[in-house]
């Protein structure tokens, strides 16, 4: 066992979501949003890069060496797997890592909107997930993936870096790829992925414009694909994936991601106050006839107001669901408050409205 698995332990044991050891500092652990420093030593750089090394495959301490970055996946058979990320910083070496559950939740345990199950059904088109980091947007595509793999009879293909949570195949047959191990770089992957029979595919980031005209072009040409992307809106995920694109190619890419998108989902995770845990507030876009001649005719600024008479279709603002939370009882008004996006709604539910030099 390594010397580190005993933090491993302690988050698991803490219900902890992230840990992070700093050279310079004690170790923290991050627990329903709030990061918790472990009554432990001062890490110094020698001592973590020990720890850290001990658990790191040789080609990625020889990729950190050079670059000063790595991401890799590390697993604890029966616990857990981890997303680790190394980097250097003025006192040293840097290990941030994530834990990813070794189950995984269905829609229905994270008590998902009946419409995201919906989607693993669908037979074609490109779906979105989106939120900053550390939102849940990888919970949700598993418990997507999950729901196709167990009522599907079709072969998926995941492209992570690292893969993160690992699916065995049911009624699927399903593949893991990882990008630096067992291909270059995600566009490599998803060019292959063409060739390999693919029903579905899962890009675990959109990250640059190759990897995403490579994505909604696979949509588009009869595949069901999702993929990540870090923005806070459904309107400014269809925006960044245009603007992506340079000037002259916006018109075609704008009609091409209007006949392929089915679906963004960009949500934001919340701490429970009624019981242990986290929940995710979601805003939801179906991409309706209506809402692809909005993206063919770049009025993307309208989305919301289609958003809000598009219920019966599932879709919802992140407000809305955030409101709904509150009446749940399941998150506080300070906390709705600080992550909506129209504050004005939710200033009746606190006792000293601050004033908001945002909305100066």
């Amino acid at each position: 066992m390594a010397k580190i698995d005993a933090f491993f332990q302690l988050m698991h044991e803490q219900g902890a979501s992230d840990l992070h050891l700093v050279s310079g500092q004690q170790p923290v652990i991050r627990i329903r949003g709030d990061l918790e420093r472990i009554k432990y030593d001062v890490l110094t750089n020698e001592s973590l890069k020990l720890l850290l090394y001990e658990i790191t495959p040789e080609n990625k301490i020889k990729v950190f060496e050079e670059t000063g970055d790595v991401d890799f996946a590390y697993e604890i058979p029966g616990l857990a797997r981890y997303r680790a990320n190394f980097f250097q910083q003025k006192y040293g070496i840097a290990g941030i890592f994530r834990e990813i559950p070794s189950t995984i939740l269905t829609c229905e345990q994270l008590a998902l909107p009946p419409v995201c199950a919906k989607l693993a059904q669908l037979p074609r088109g490109l779906i979105l997930v989106t939120g900053p980091t550390g939102s849940g947007k990888s919970t949700t595509l598993a418990a997507i993936i999950d729901e196709a793999n167990r009522t599907r009879k079709d072969h998926i293909i995941t492209v992570e870096d690292p893969i993160e949570f690992v699916h065995q195949s049911q009624s699927c047959v399903v593949n893991h790829r990882e990008v630096g191990v067992h291909t270059k770089t995600f566009s490599s992957a998803l060019r292959g992925a063409l060739r390999e029979d693919p029903d579905i595919i899962l890009v675990g980031e959109l990250r640059d414009l190759e990897t995403i005209s490579l994505a909604v072009e696979a949509a588009s040409t009869g595949h069901l694909v999702f993929g990540t992307l870090h923005t806070t809106s459904a309107p400014k995920t269809v925006d960044r994936i245009i603007e992506v694109f340079p000037s002259s190619e916006q018109m075609q890419i704008r009609s091409t991601l209007a006949d392929g998108l089915r679906a963004v989902i960009a949500q934001v995770l919340f701490k429970r106050v009624d019981k242990k845990g986290r929940c995710a507030a979601m805003e939801i876009l179906i991409a309706t006839s209506a809402v692809r001649n909005l993206i063919r005719e770049s009025k993307t600024f309208q989305i919301p107001s289609m958003m809000q008479t598009g219920k019966k279709y599932g879709m919802q603002l992140l407000d809305d669901a955030i409101m709904d939370l509150v009446n749940k009882g399941w998150i506080s008004g300070e906390e709705a408050y600080n992550k909506a996006n129209d504050k004005s709604k939710f200033r009746q539910l606190l006792k000293n409205p601050p004033t908001d030099f945002t909305e100066a």
